[in-house]
């Protein structure tokens, strides 16, 4: 079971990716304002590509919640140390659903530019990473006779609050990278670029373009010293793969700056970022 619930977090990666994807592709109204009916119906007919793309999250996403039931009712039968961890991931399974909910009722998507769509999608970047915590949790205590002491360092505690705040700063920055494009830039072209971007004059998702790099780079340098920390006291392959993946989140960063943020650097930056958390979680409680 402790394998499949691995598997289960793998899957949930795959989600998060395919919700970016969405996104990124502009299909965020591929199904209308409608939810959980598709144009209106269960099943739509001749569909456009972008209501393929969405109603394909649908059923990724629905499929998910099934999952994350049956983990919790599987937990709960068998007494499983890992009961209370099953029950928080159902629990944001369900909240995601719920924030995806709103965002196509109130349809902020596609287009829309508004300061509530921006609250929403970093609110629900916030939700995925607990939804990950808990899964993690489940997968690592499955199996487990009883719970093992977790590391109570309030510099790691440190670590995976700046990692949220991170995260969420990067759901807005990739949403603004997504209505406002821009054209790759090095050099002094790139400083002269930023400094633009900070006029009064442009949107706000534009103004708030530089807020996510700065807080990024304070991050991976404050989580990589945290993580070194326990490397020196002996720590598990959870702390050098989150030292080594926190380096290739800095290259992928500087790339998506440099190249005006393609669709494929997105999803890496995000992949590693899901991975670099899950690392974190591991190292609080393996």
């Amino acid at each position: 079971m402790q394998k499949f619930a691995w598997a289960f977090v793998g899957y949930l990666i795959f989600v998060i990716l395919f919700g970016a994807w969405v996104r990124i592709s502009g299909s965020g109204a591929g199904c209308g304002n409608h939810w959980p009916t598709c144009q209106g119906v269960v099943l739509p007919v001749e569909p456009s590509v972008k209501t393929i793309i969405e109603f394909t999250h649908r059923i990724t996403s629905g499929l998910s919640g099934i999952v994350g039931l049956w983990i919790l009712l599987w937990a709960w039968r068998k007494k499983s140390a890992a009961l209370g961890w099953a029950a928080g991931l159902f629990f944001f399974l369900l909240v995601e659903g719920f924030i995806g909910a709103v965002l196509v009722k109130k349809e902020l998507v596609a287009d829309d530019a508004s300061l509530s769509r921006a609250i929403v999608i970093s609110l629900h970047l916030v939700n995925t990473m607990l939804l990950m915590l808990c899964a993690v949790g489940t997968a690592i205590r499955l199996g487990a006779e009883r719970y093992r002491d977790r590391s109570s360092s309030t510099l790691l505690y440190a670590a995976m609050a700046a990692l949220v705040v991170t995260n969420a700063t990067g759901a807005i920055t990739a949403l603004g990278d997504t209505l406002f494009p821009v054209q790759p830039a090095m050099g002094p072209e790139l400083l002269a670029k930023i400094k633009d971007e900070l006029s009064p004059s442009h949107h706000f998702l534009v103004r708030m373009r530089i807020l996510h790099p700065v807080i990024a780079g304070i991050a991976a340098t404050f989580v990589f010293w945290v993580l070194s920390l326990f490397q020196r006291r002996g720590g598990s392959q959870w702390v050098v793969a989150g030292m080594g993946l926190i380096g290739v989140q800095v290259m992928l960063g500087i790339a998506n700056i440099w190249l005006a943020a393609p669709a494929v650097l997105q999803l890496g930056h995000l992949l590693t970022a899901q991975l670099v958390w899950i690392c974190i979680v591991a190292v609080w409680l393996d």
